[in-house]
């Protein structure tokens, strides 16, 4: 035997547990949950996310200060429940033609694009609708005319940008002048009047007191809102208007993208069409002059970024409706157009001015307070 004695085994060493934090008071942790859960329901409207509804209140809150304003200036008329309500048809009928244009041209803005040439698009397809061989086919022929022309110029213009690598400004000033001679030529720059009583009637009849026209404003409204906000097309719209090489390494086409929203923009000027030539009983090339002057300004107004990326149909709706008030409120009053139409620039100037400084000056300053609170 061996007079070695046995080495003793080392002994593990017990980990070394965290110091015990005191007691929680559960009052505490209840303020406390309270306080978390109000902080995020109120951070959709502090951040991004809210940025859309504060702006359509605002466009409420204007439209509201318009009505004080008849209301100051006319009385009389205020003062008369259904005249009010008829004022209100006469407005939003007046606003229906424009505002199916300024819906396909906040999908273009919101896109990074522009379109110059939706009035001559308008004009031409009311002019082919019209014509005595479109005409024979009744009712439907004419629809069915007006929306392809549409379609097609828009498709025109989308390949010229997408394809030819023409700049926006360009490809649909050239369409604009080159869709106005040709609506001119086909018409023999003659007015040609509507026989179908189908079409004449779209604008004169009413459903429950309320104009068609007013329906398909709100059909086309809704229908571009859902593909806007509910559907993978109004996603890509926004990020390829918002980064056009971010949208392309993430996988979509923005070549093709962009021609399907001049394409887009086309089918919102065939609707246009129908419904301009239904309040005439006729249609002319100089028919639908300065629309796309109007469609900017109302999507301008609305909250569409020129730089592309961000709108909302919402909004290009209230600003159509409210360079209306601003056309109904000068007719009331016996204004003058011009006066009506400097007061229309100053306040394209003033919302364009806006946007610079809320998403340059504010941004920045709220970035600003949000790392001085964080530290």
């Amino acid at each position: 035997m061996s007079d070695a004695t046995p080495t003793p085994t080392a002994t593990p060493e017990r980990p070394q547990l965290p110091a015990q934090s005191p007691p929680v008071d559960p009052a505490e942790t209840a303020v406390a949950s309270e306080k978390t859960a109000s902080v995020g329901k109120l951070s959709w409207w502090r951040g991004d996310g809210g940025d859309g509804a504060k702006r359509n209140l605002g466009l409420i809150g204007v439209l509201a200060a318009l009505v004080v304003v008849g209301a100051i200036t006319k009385p009389d008329l205020y003062g008369d429940p259904t005249w009010v309500w008829n004022n209100v048809l006469a407005i939003l009928q007046l606003a229906s033609v424009v505002g199916v244009v300024t819906v396909g041209m906040t999908f273009v803005i919101i896109g990074g694009g522009i379109d110059l040439s939706v009035g001559a698009i308008v004009a031409l397809a009311g002019v082919w609708c019209t014509t005595v061989a479109t005409q024979s086919y009744g009712a439907g022929g004419m629809i069915f005319t007006a929306l392809v022309v549409g379609i097609c110029v828009g498709l025109v213009n989308g390949v010229l940008i997408s394809y030819g690598r023409l700049v926006p400004f360009i490809a649909t000033l050239a369409m604009l002048v080159a869709a106005r001679g040709l609506a001119a030529s086909i018409s023999n720059k003659q007015t040609q009047v509507s026989s179908s009583t189908f079409i004449n009637d779209i604008a004169a009849r009413k459903v429950i007191g309320i104009p068609i026209l007013v329906y398909i404003l709100g059909a086309v409204v809704l229908a571009g809102w859902v593909l806007l906000n509910r559907t993978t097309f109004g996603r890509r719209t926004i990020a390829v208007g918002g980064n056009p090489e971010a949208a392309r390494l993430a996988g979509i086409n923005v070549r093709r993208h962009t021609m399907l929203l001049y394409a887009l923009s086309g089918l919102c000027c065939g609707i246009a069409a129908i419904m301009l030539t239904s309040q005439a009983t006729s249609a002319q090339a100089a028919m639908a002059n300065l629309y796309e002057l109007d469609a900017i300004a109302a999507a301008i107004i609305g909250g569409t970024l020129l730089s592309g990326g961000r709108g909302t149909i919402v909004g290009s709706l209230l600003g159509v409706i409210i360079f209306a008030t601003i056309t109904n409120l000068f007719a009331i009053n016996g204004l003058s157009i011009e006066a009506q139409n400097m007061v229309k620039g100053g306040i394209i100037v003033g919302a364009v001015l806006i946007q610079q400084f809320k998403f340059k000056s504010v941004t920045r300053l709220l970035a600003r307070n949000r790392v001085t609170t964080a530290t």
